[in-house]
């Protein structure tokens, strides 16, 4: 099937909405440009204020490359850290973007030509899901995550209320009925307490999900055969629609110039030598657990680029490299190494041909990256959807991990431990042939003919079919 250019008539109208953080900004710009080479019109909704720098850099960035985007500026009522018992920023900014986006409804009503579908974030799905029916427009939920992982969020709504004796000490693992249980471990904490300002948001928002027209996804066939087979088989949540996998979603090309400091010098390095380092945008790491990885990783002896974060929210970045590690470690590894604070284009690096491995804290943009380069991972989950993301990856032959370091900060990971999973993630000729078979899968999904390729054009026609049947019952 393919997509022409054919008429602006028919041209589908999709308004994109996604949530905080860069985890979720991300996935939502690159879908956009992706449609953008469909001939979709495109409305590009953006809360304000963002949390971080990164996100408003990032909008500003993607919008000036692609002018003929229509851009609304939501302003989102802010929300006091009394009216939630978290604080983290981005869980503070999700409660308040879904109490408010049924506030949409007047910005998008008023657009020409009017919208045909509109793909919200998870965290946004109820109020747009309202705002879709009052339109009688299509909604589609973006996921953000693993599909295991939108399965125990989908099924937030009854492991809170009814199966909630699932969640009490002594628990082993969580049973979602027809799909493979998850270890108790690797639920995120704020799920055992219903009134957690993010565990409710999650609810309200899950409930939704029946109701949409399908769930697109950045991930691919087969990756997470299993849980995709269970799912639009009717085996398991069977109240879903179907799953539409579209991944691995590749990047919009952005330059950001950033790229004078560490792509010259990996293209000095030799093929697969380089370890690559990143805890994704919002994970900040004690110092003295930084201080365990930089001798770990001291003690490994291999190239290494590692790009290090000490806050959660970039903009409170204010310490240099020396007052976080030794001047002697940045002394001695200055031959072999690269530390570096600002924003990197991870996409840029994990296609490099220096990089062996990728230390990750599996952000699932950064599953779905290693996964279209390639790459094996070691898996160092920090919080939220990470520890699942972890076990798919690990499935999936992409990666390593010890499941035994917990959550980030949960406890000390120590040098000694370190340095034993950073050399068999660099040596292990299994795991690296694993990986570019996933690779090679990645691509065949998005090619010509692939899985994800033809699911992404069959969407795309079907909303293009419904603006051409609203189109011809207006004319009569």
């Amino acid at each position: 099937m393919s997509i022409s250019p054919g008429s602006v008539t028919s041209q589908p109208h999709i308004a994109l909405f996604p949530s905080a953080g860069m985890g979720h900004l991300t996935p939502f710009l690159r879908l956009a440009s992706l449609l953008l080479s469909h001939n979709c019109k495109l409305t590009l909704i953006t809360t304000k204020p963002t949390v971080s720098v990164a996100e408003c850099t990032h909008i500003s960035s993607f919008l000036s490359k692609h002018p003929e985007i229509n851009h609304i500026e939501f302003h989102v009522p802010p929300m006091q850290h009394s009216d939630s018992i978290s604080d983290d920023p981005f869980f503070i900014q999700f409660e308040a973007t879904s109490r408010s986006a049924h506030q949409i409804h007047p910005l998008l009503a008023s657009l020409t030509p009017p919208i045909s579908a509109i793909f919200a974030d998870l965290v946004v799905a109820n109020g747009a899901n309202k705002v879709a029916v009052d339109l009688g427009v299509r909604n589609y939920v973006v996921s953000t995550t693993s599909l295991k992982f939108l399965s125990l969020m989908a099924y937030l709504p009854i492991l809170t209320t009814s199966d909630a004796a699932k969640l009490v000490d002594g628990a082993v693992e969580i049973e979602i009925p027809g799909l493979t249980p998850l270890p108790i471990s690797s639920i995120p904490p704020p799920f055992f307490n219903a009134d957690h300002g993010f565990t409710a948001t999650l609810v309200s928002n899950a409930k939704a999900l029946p109701f949409c027209n399908g769930i697109l996804m950045n991930t691919f066939e087969s990756f997470e055969p299993e849980t995709l087979s269970a799912i639009n088989n009717k085996r398991a949540l069977s109240n879903l629609p179907s799953i539409l996998p579209i991944g691995p979603l590749e990047t919009y090309g952005l330059n950001m110039n950033d790229q004078t400091r560490y792509l010259p010098w990996l293209n000095d390095q030799p093929a697969e030598s380089v370890v690559f380092l990143s805890f994704g945008s919002r994970t900040a790491m004690s110092k003295d657990q930084i201080k365990e990885l930089s001798d770990g990783l001291e003690r490994s002896g291999y190239r290494f680029l590692w790009v290090l974060k000490t806050k959660k929210v970039d903009k409170d970045e204010k310490e240099d490299l020396g007052e976080i590690l030794s001047s002697s470690f940045l002394e001695r590894t200055k031959n072999r190494g690269m530390v570096i604070k600002e924003w990197v284009n991870q996409q840029d690096i994990l296609g490099n041909a220096a990089i062996g491995g990728f230390v990750s804290h599996c952000g699932w943009n950064s599953v779905m990256e290693a996964a279209g380069n390639g790459v094996p991972v070691l898996a160092w989950p920090q919080h939220g959807d990470q520890r699942t993301n972890a076990e798919v990856l690990e499935k999936a032959g992409l990666g390593i991990w010890d499941a035994t370091w917990g959550w980030g900060g949960q406890r000390l990971a120590k040098q000694d431990e370190i340095q034993r999973k950073i050399s068999e993630l660099m040596t292990d000729e299994k795991l690296k042939s694993k990986a570019k078979s996933v690779g090679n899968e990645a691509k065949k999904a998005t090619g010509n003919g692939g899985t994800s390729k033809n699911t992404i054009l069959e969407t795309i026609e079907s909303l293009k079919q419904n603006v051409q049947t609203v189109l011809g019952t207006h004319k009569n």
